[in-house]
């Protein structure tokens, strides 16, 4: 049976299945290789498959850019975000959301290590869809940090701090943290875990 024999229910969902093969496929590539190394030839090529087939699913490179950056995001908030809602909101729910943050980092999830490390810097002067893509999800994952500060503050859990700027240096130090992976440097994560201990501090 070819694929214009199915019904359409049919061709729906292998074109879902497919989709998401290349999509998680880009996200692999774009995390060592920056959005900027996918193409559709790239992606046909890399997978054994027809180019008007990968043109099809996404019509355009742009397309094909934010179907990935999506797909990260989708695959991020499951292996980070929704084990840690587990955890009691405050400091247990933060330090949930760090180490698998870590965890992520250390196996790591992406071929190259964290996805936004790779294409934050590549996008930050580039205005347009992907960047705006990019920097909403960075946006979000710094505004759930900062929700978990200000519970943990306001609990008692820890020392009244700015909660915006707790989440913002913990941002930053688990950014360093992948690069310093990245780098086969010893002792990168411990190094972050004692940073952010620093300030999950009880008052």
């Amino acid at each position: 049976m070819s694929e214009d024999d199915l019904p359409a229910d049919g061709r729906l969902l292998r074109g879902a299945r497919t989709r998401k093969t290349v999509t998680r496929h880009a996200v692999d590539v774009a995390s060592a290789e920056g959005l900027d190394g996918l193409s559709l030839g790239r992606l046909a090529t890399d997978l054994r498959m027809s180019k008007s087939g990968i043109q099809t699913l996404f019509r355009s490179k742009e397309n094909l850019h934010l179907a990935t950056v999506e797909a990260a995001r989708e695959l991020f908030v499951d292996a980070v975000v929704r084990p840690a809602q587990s955890a009691p909101p405050g400091a247990a729910r933060l330090r949930a959301l760090v180490a698998n943050w870590i965890d992520y980092a250390e196996k790591p999830l992406f071929t190259g290590g964290c996805f936004w490390a790779a294409n934050l810097p590549d996008f930050d002067s580039r205005p347009g869809p992907v960047r705006d893509a990019l920097a909403r999800q960075h946006r979000d994952w710094l505004a759930l940090l900062a929700a978990e500060y200000r519970r943990a503050a306001a609990a008692g859990e820890i020392a009244p701090l700015d909660a915006d700027l707790a989440a913002f240096q913990t941002d930053a130090v688990l950014t360093a943290a992948n690069t310093a992976l990245r780098l086969d440097e010893p002792g990168a994560t411990a190094l972050a875990r004692r940073a952010i201990d620093g300030l999950l501090a009880p008052p």
